[in-house]
């Protein structure tokens, strides 16, 4: 018996090296190795809150008349604004700031001769936030008519939020997930392999555009406030392994 087992472990040891050869042989024309994909999430949306600011100024050499004449027409602001439906409460007025105000004086061959004080100019500033968005839009839009009061109001552009933007966002990753994981299985049916496990994800920037503005993508982040319908975007990076 103890003849025999010099025998019997090379014919073992043939066994498994046939067994080990088999299968490197099998496994040769199996694909190796990952598959790297990029998933784009797209969304149209419509801002659901508005941010308008403007300013209005008095001046006078009289700090007092100023003032006096600055809450005089900020009493007229309140009531044209609350008469187009606008809340006292939503409302916003900042201080007031205060600026003297110098003439600079020269003489004829153009030697600096000094400054004269001419007065003082009051501004105050309004916002306005509100996700009555066409009405303080067209407001916006129809200030001017303060002019015929004697106010002079300098009215800037709105600026459009949305206030889902989270939600939006979770929405925005989903889709883009979806369509990396769709583009990976087709490159895996196409070698004539599987998809195997995902290895790992990244979340590229989120991108809030104007539709049809023409904006360009930054590698920062683009974040449009000027136009009220925008489409969002962002990517994911997804890297698979293939089996």
């Amino acid at each position: 018996m103890k003849k025999n087992i010099p025998a019997i472990l090379f014919a073992l040891a043939i066994v498994i090296a046939a067994f080990i050869l088999g299968n490197a042989v099998i496994n040769r024309n199996r694909p190796q190795g990952t598959i790297n994909v990029t998933g784009l999430g797209e969304s149209n949306f419509t801002s659901d809150l508005i941010v308008w600011e403007g300013n209005f100024s008095r001046e006078s050499r009289d700090l007092k008349t100023a003032y006096a004449d600055l809450e005089s027409d900020k009493k007229a602001v309140t009531t044209y604004l609350k008469s187009k439906g606008i809340p006292e409460d939503q409302l916003i007025f900042n201080a007031v700031s205060t600026n003297p105000q110098y003439q600079q004086n020269y003489s004829n061959d153009g030697r600096y001769l000094g400054q004269t004080f001419t007065g003082y100019q009051l501004n105050q500033s309004l916002k306005i936030e509100s996700k009555e968005v066409e009405k303080v839009e067209k407001i916006s839009r129809e200030i001017t008519e303060l002019l015929n009061q004697g106010i002079t109001f300098y009215s800037q552009n709105p600026r459009y939020y949305y206030t889902e933007l989270e939600s939006l966002k979770l929405e925005m990753i989903a889709k883009a997930t979806e369509d990396a994981t769709i583009r990976a299985e087709r490159i895996a049916e196409n070698s004539k392999g599987s998809l195997g496990d995902l290895i790992s994800a990244n979340m590229g920037i989120f991108q809030i555009t104007g539709q049809n503005s023409g904006e360009d993508y930054s590698w920062g982040g683009t974040f449009n406030t000027a136009d009220k319908n925008k489409t969002a975007s962002i990517t994911m990076k997804l890297i698979f392994e293939v089996d």
